[in-house]
């Protein structure tokens, strides 16, 4: 149906154009247009490299990145870039386009994908239209508007979600920007308004859980909010509460480096971009919970700590949710140190499902399962990818001391199974220099005892990981290892010696690379053989590392493309 529509859209002739020229409200990233322009395609791990290539034979070729292509995020880039070589790429992409798809053939006739791309077209027109004949002019004028038309009759069909607010975010773009569409920005409005109160809590938080959905939502609200007061139109008060809540959960959800904490299938992010998020939301206040959309956080000086301190999220967001809980991700300074596994989403199914699970997060597993289940592979289920026996109780408490603050968590996921409840304690100094941990499997009631007696064997083996960044040089010397940044920072872990320590190879997946990223995990590994199981560790500065270092080094805090 929605080809149907794309193909009666484009049969309405309205006479339309700009109402002001345009200016980018969008920023990509000039490395990305270089590689563009020279015939270097990368788009979510698919790399192809042919100078006579055109994007469109890509996005032919390759399904699964062809609604990628055909929201034409990619357009950011080249205007990035700017040069006669990307103008002139970014031009042709487009125009052929319209040829090729504009009487709605393609992958590319979804609200969603619509609204993404209605609002780089109009965003960098002047771009595409510099040293253009008027036949083309009309022609991008005249897709622009049946694209228009597309979305205020299809957007209705999404359920409140993100893509949803794509759609809406376009059409208000649209409508604001084009002669002829100003009808349609009040329905929009007031439909955005609606989903904002529905799909953000009171507490500025989502149900998937995802940090960089947040940041998303936060760009998309700020860009419209933006659009209509550029025009003297009123923003609702919907929207702008929205605004007001979700700001101060994203700033506790990202590091000292700027970036976010990757949970729940979400990334860190551009680099600069949760900074210019939070600085177009004009709100500066500091959240105020104890938790953000269920993670807790440690910050003092230059190092922050993020951990889960929830039970996944539950309803449809639970397809692409992780068994994080009580995983946590620690940065200093610009350095992200120990690290999740990330999504594997884009590298195909299994590392979807390997990424997911809890030993690709820096938290305790045990008896090599999750804290939560992935449901069985079954191509015929309704949801095959569903986490289930999630844990039904999970406990956060946060003080703070003379020693520093502590963060105090627990969850039952393995409870059901074998009698034993996880907890985990974590001590951060005043100073930020030394993390101090302790991991306890315990059981809480005679029944769990009973439980625990008859599945135990020989004992349960435990692990318990600690994942690093890609960049860490990692060193074992005995019962400690020594872990150095590129900043020049040292740290170094070391624990009670109840567990046996062993450094093995790990994974760091990103969106934007062509294959994972080898890295590596230190690791502790036990048997649980009584009623309590306690570890001990710790993570420290070394004693040469000062409190401050001139972090001159390159750093790439974006999606790497390389």
């Amino acid at each position: 149906m929605h080809r149907v529509h794309a193909r009666r859209a484009s049969r309405v002739q309205t006479q339309t154009g700009f109402v002001t020229d345009p200016e980018p409200q969008t920023i990509g990233i000039v490395s990305r247009g270089q590689q563009l322009v020279t015939g270097k395609f990368l788009f979510s791990g698919l790399l192809v490299e042919d100078r006579n290539l055109s994007i469109w034979q890509i996005a032919r070729s390759h399904e699964a990145v062809a609604e990628e292509i055909h929201a034409c995020a990619w357009l950011d880039d080249l205007a990035a870039l700017g040069d006669e070589r990307a103008r002139s790429r970014a031009q042709k992409w487009v125009f052929t386009w319209i040829g090729l798809f504009g009487e709605g053939e393609g992958p590319g006739w979804t609200p969603a994908i619509v609204g993404g791309r209605l609002t780089r077209w109009i965003d960098h027109a002047m771009f595409l239209l510099h040293g253009q004949e008027q036949p083309a002019a009309d022609d991008l004028i005249r897709s622009l508007a049946q694209q228009t038309r597309f979305l205020a009759r299809r957007w209705k069909v999404l359920p409140v979600g993100l893509p949803r607010f794509e759609a809406l975010a376009g059409l208000i773009r649209a409508g604001l920007a084009l002669r002829g569409m100003e009808g349609h920005v009040a329905p929009a409005v007031r439909a955005m308004a609606a989903d904002c109160a529905a799909f953000v809590d009171p507490d500025g938080a989502l149900a998937s859980r995802k940090p960089e959905d947040l940041l998303t939502l936060l760009r998309l609200l700020n860009q419209t909010s933006e659009a209509l007061a550029d025009t003297g139109k009123d923003v609702p008060h919907d929207l702008s509460r929205a605004i007001f809540r979700i700001a101060p959960t994203l700033r506790a959800l990202r590091h000292a480096d700027g970036g976010l904490a990757r949970f729940h299938g979400g990334g860190r992010g551009l680099a600069g971009q949760v900074d210019q998020a939070l600085a177009a939301s004009g709100v500066k206040d500091l959240p105020a919970a104890r938790t953000h959309m269920g993670f807790a956080r440690l910050s003092v000086g230059r190092t922050t700590l993020i951990a889960d301190a929830s039970a996944p999220p539950g309803g449809s967001a639970t397809i692409a949710a992780h068994a994080s809980t009580l995983a946590f991700e620690l940065t200093s300074g610009r350095r992200p140190l120990v690290v999740n596994c990330g999504s594997g989403a884009r590298f195909g199914h299994e590392w979807r499902r390997a990424s997911r699970a809890t030993a690709s997060h820096s938290t305790l597993a045990l008896a090599g399962m999750s804290s939560s289940r992935l449901a069985p592979p079954n191509r015929f289920a309704a949801d095959p990818e569903t986490l289930t026996d999630v844990p039904g109780m999970v406990l956060c408490n946060i003080t703070e001391g003379t020693f520093g603050r502590r963060l105090e968590m627990s969850h039952d996921g393995y409870r059901a199974s074998h009698g034993l409840t996880h907890a985990r304690i974590l001590e951060l100094t005043p100073d930020g220099r030394s993390l101090s941990g302790e991991d306890l499997l315990a059981t809480l009631e005679p029944h769990d005892d009973t439980l625990f007696d008859r599945v135990k064997g020989g004992g349960l083996a435990f692990t318990l990981r600690f994942h690093l960044h890609p960049e860490v040089a990692v060193r074992q010397d005995g019962t400690t290892v020594r872990m150095t940044l590129r900043s020049g920072e040292t740290w170094v872990f070391d624990h009670d010696q109840s567990a046996e320590l062993s450094l093995v190879p790990s994974v760091y997946l990103q969106n934007g690379r062509m294959r994972p990223v080898a890295t590596q995990q230190v690791v502790l590994s036990g048997r649980a053989i009584a009623y309590g199981t306690r570890v001990r560790w710790s993570l420290a500065k070394a004693d040469e590392t000062p409190d401050v270092v001139r972090d001159l080094a390159e750093v790439d805090l974006s999606d790497p493309v390389c």
